[in-house]
């Protein structure tokens, strides 16, 4: 049974945040009753007080959203312009290596822009995944000392993360007005689709590493490890066609064909290269368009995705009771 954290309750009656007791609304903490908070819940209960919880703390949540974005590039001299340089440095990285020397550019139309719709999305899973996995550890101080739900960890990295993907947009609506095209409206439909699945997605498994990461220090470096597969899995700097030929026509493995196209993140960065990508609509380019139906495929990574998010809160909320012994 996970174990039950015994600090001082600094929420006000009636649910209203622990900060405000700071701003003096309240009697001294010396003067409260200890009560008993992170006791352990049935697992398949307790998802909904929770969501409940963290609404009522939203104004400490959009403290630590900040936080997260000020902290992050402390005391640098670019600030958060070093938030639009990242991805353009691997976009002119990518596009060198793989655009030019192997030649992807010549045949891959606007090879730039399809490239950078496909590290806008994975850019915001791994700013959501890698940041939360190590939300709690880098908290420790305000976990042991004081309570709040601790679910705004992650929820603020995810926060800030979405943030910095709103800027990085600001490059691919540049290259819009540079190259003087711009993508079909009829798909656009897929970009707010395409992200819910991401953040879902992504919460979901951040969500889970972050507990993980506090017994077990080596998932940090399991995630590095594992999102760097990950990258290559999903058809950023590649178009998809030449898996599907490799697989499919060269070999006769359909079957794995559909394992790879079961990867989350490929359904995801297939929408925003359909959605945000002109030189997919083209005669020329109509060969590295995905042509499925992604709207049904994003429809059930959502269900799954909630589904998930659910699941990895329980087990986020059964193993909290002992991040404080832990840390």
């Amino acid at each position: 049974m996970p174990g039950t954290d015994h600090v001082l309750q600094a929420d006000v009656p009636g649910g209203v945040p622990a900060a405000r007791h700071l701003a003096g609304d309240r009697p001294s903490l010396e003067d409260q009753p200890m009560e008993k908070v992170n006791q352990a819940t049935p697992f398949w209960r307790g998802f909904g007080p929770t969501a409940v919880e963290i609404w009522q703390y939203r104004e400490l949540l959009g403290q630590l959203v900040r936080k997260e974005l000020k902290v992050k590039y402390k005391d640098s001299l670019l600030g958060f312009f070093w938030t639009l340089l990242r991805p353009l440095l691997y976009l002119l990285v990518y596009s060198v290596a793989i655009g030019v020397f192997l030649g992807s550019g010549r045949v891959i139309p606007q090879f730039g822009i399809y490239l950078f719709t496909g590290l806008l999305a994975w850019t915001l899973f791994t700013d959501i995944v890698g940041g939360c996995t190590g939300s709690i550890v880098g908290n420790a101080g305000l976990v042991k000392k004081v309570y709040f739900p601790r679910e705004l960890f992650p929820l603020a990295v995810v926060g800030a993360g979405v943030v910095n993907f709103l800027l990085q947009a600001v490059i691919l609506i540049a290259a819009y007005l540079f190259t003087w095209t711009w993508p079909s409206p009829s798909n656009l439909l897929l970009v707010p689709l395409a992200l819910t699945a991401l953040v879902l997605f992504a919460t979901g498994l951040g969500l889970l590493l972050a507990a993980g990461n506090v017994f077990l220090r080596d998932i940090t470096y399991l995630v590095e490890v594992g999102l760097l597969l990950w990258f290559w899995m999903t058809p950023i700097v590649y178009d998809w066609t030449k898996v599907q030929t490799t697989l499919t026509e060269d070999n006769s493995l359909t079957a794995l064909f559909h394992l790879y196209l079961a990867n989350p993140m490929a359904n995801i960065v297939l929408a925003f290269q359909r959605a945000l990508w002109p030189g997919g609509m083209t005669e020329k380019g109509q060969a590295f368009y995905y042509d499925g139906n992604l709207y049904l495929r994003l429809g059930v990574l959502i269900v799954v995705g909630m589904a998930f998010v659910w699941f990895a809160q329980r087990i986020f909320a059964r193993s909290q009771g002992n991040f404080a012994q832990e840390l």
